[in-house]
């Protein structure tokens, strides 16, 4: 690649040739190389100074102002923050470099698909789920063609019963392999005896885990129940598959802190959240302004799992973090607002009843996306949380950078926030209450730590 053409922007040729490098080292495809130097190119010149006079807020700025116009594709975006961050962290060597957020703008580069469980409830029942279930694209448009009536009345009928959107996904996904499997025949047409082979195809040829085969029989048994008012009587006597009995993974208290050391910025905030709070995945990413309460130091999680609310505790150490985010946050909801933006999504059809709340400061998110980008469903430009993924993906990280030899994700840290209070002594009826369950008989499964079987006994070898 020659580099004679990048001169004139005002960095030396061994500022290029140490970008270039470091692009090899990362992997980078030589065809790739000259679209992440353009990427550099167009950011300096947009710039307009001396690459060493560079700050982290010059390449937020950039890399918000290229959020808004909203003109390149994810993975685009994604290489102008992996250009960026190689350009100051390798080939300049700038201090604030390693220390920048460049996981933040990376998880920002995707946005929320129409199917995404923040926004997939805003549509008419007729409007099917996104492929989620494996199946190809064309046994899932046969379906549809063939049986809309019933994917219609079974997506309405969990609606109405208030059902969560992954229940509506998951459900709508074993109906259509069920239809599948039998080469699309109407639903009406079979029967429990039919429902059986299904079952039995799960479990003996695909061999899939008990709760799996338990979800296609509760979803086959709505169908028929509760949508083709066809109760399948002769399935009473179908034994349902044994789930086993599974410990949750549970970090030690100073796992957890080796775990959150290994992460930075607005992930180590939500991770910090998580674990700090008992707080599901969801329930963190979909936080508002108005849901964290500094003055009685709790939070307020809205519509948890269940559909219901309940409070959690503040965590005092994160408050300042939390403050200085929020900061950081309502000015970038100020630019929006200037701009005539600064719309968020509102569910329940908040936003018809309250006109003018997606633009109120309470409403927003408190971890929202680094770009803005088109609502997949209503196609207003708006700036949803965060997507997941980005969180999911940065612990597993930073539990193998930590050497912790167990099956890390974002529920852990939920598992250890319970797990940790009973062995402070906390009440296991307020560790009920902080968690959300229903009924004392879940929370009881975090006990194993009070009990300590492995601990008090000692092993014949040593006696």
């Amino acid at each position: 690649m020659s580099l004679a053409k990048f001169a004139h922007i005002g960095c030396e040729p061994k500022v290029w040739e140490r970008f270039v490098r470091s692009l090899r080292a990362q992997g980078v495809k030589q065809t790739q190389l000259t679209w992440y130097a353009r990427r550099v190119e167009q950011y300096l010149q947009v710039v307009g100074k001396p690459v060493d006079g560079h700050s982290d807020s010059d390449v937020s700025a950039y890399l918000e102002a290229l959020g808004r116009k909203g003109r390149l594709k994810d993975w685009q975006f994604r290489q102008v923050v992996h250009a960026l961050q190689i350009f100051f962290d390798k080939a300049v060597g700038t201090a604030w470099a390693g220390e920048f957020d460049w996981n933040f703008w990376r998880d920002s580069a995707r946005t929320l698909e129409s199917g995404h469980s923040t926004i997939a409830r805003d549509v008419s029942v007729r409007v099917a789920s996104p492929n989620r279930s494996g199946l190809t694209k064309g046994a899932l448009v046969r379906v549809r063609e063939q049986c809309p009536d019933v994917i219609s009345a079974l997506v309405g009928e969990v609606r109405r019963r208030g059902y969560s959107i992954r229940t509506e996904q998951a459900y709508e996904q074993w109906v259509c392999r069920f239809i599948v499997f039998f080469d699309c025949r109407a639903p009406c047409s079979l029967g429990a005896a039919e429902v059986k082979a299904f079952l039995e195809y799960l479990a003996i040829e695909r061999q899939v885990a008990a709760s799996t085969q338990n979800q296609a029989l509760n979803a086959l048994v709505f169908l028929y129940k509760q949508v083709l008012k066809q109760p399948l009587d002769t399935l009473e006597s179908f034994k349902r598959a044994k789930q086993p009995r599974r410990l949750p993974v549970v970090l030690t208290r100073s796992e957890a802190r080796e775990l959150l050391q290994q992460l930075e910025g607005r992930q180590w905030l939500m991770a910090g959240l998580l674990y700090g709070t008992g707080m599901r995945l969801m329930e963190c990413v979909r936080l508002r302004t108005q849901d964290l309460d500094f003055n009685y130091r709790q939070i307020i999680v809205r519509n948890g799992k269940g559909g219901k609310d309940r409070l959690v505790p503040l965590p005092e150490s994160l408050t300042a973090a939390l403050n200085r985010h929020l900061e950081n946050v309502r000015a970038v909801f100020l630019q929006d607002t200037k701009k005539g933006l600064g719309e968020v999504f509102l569910p329940d059809a908040l936003a018809r009843k309250y006109p003018n709340a997606p633009r109120e400061w309470s409403w927003q998110y408190v971890f929202p996306s680094g770009r803005l980008s088109v609502d997949p469903r209503s196609r207003k430009v708006r700036r949803h949380h965060i997507h997941e993924n980005g969180l999911q993906k940065a612990i597993r990280k930073a539990a193998h950078a930590a050497g912790i030899n167990k099956k890390v994700n974002c529920h852990s840290l939920r598992h250890s926030f319970a797990t940790h209070l009973l062995e402070g002594g906390c009440d296991i009826r307020t560790v009920q209450e902080l968690l959300g369950h229903a009924d004392v008989s879940t929370t009881m499964i975090y006990t194993h730590v009070l009990n300590r079987p492995g601990a008090a006994v000692r092993s014949p070898l040593d006696l």
